[in-house]
């Protein structure tokens, strides 16, 4: 299925975690931006960033309760 697309952030450090996180908001943002001026192809791909970021989220509030966050 789309299992060979995601992204394996459990090697992730603490940090690179939350670099990704930072960066795929920020294309999330720029993605809603242009949403609305209305040069967007894949229409999917809001509902797809909106899951990565939540599942980083997931992965630093892990790190964060294992005491990895330093």
């Amino acid at each position: 299925m789309a299992d060979s697309k995601k992204k394996n952030y459990k090697d992730l450090s603490y940090s690179e975690l939350v670099t990704q996180k930072n960066e795929l908001v920020r294309k999330y943002m720029d993605f809603r931006f242009q949403k609305v001026v209305g040069h967007v192809d894949n229409q999917m791909q809001k509902r797809t960033m909106r899951r990565d970021i939540a599942r980083l989220n997931t992965f630093i509030r892990a790190k964060e309760i294992a005491g990895e966050n330093k």
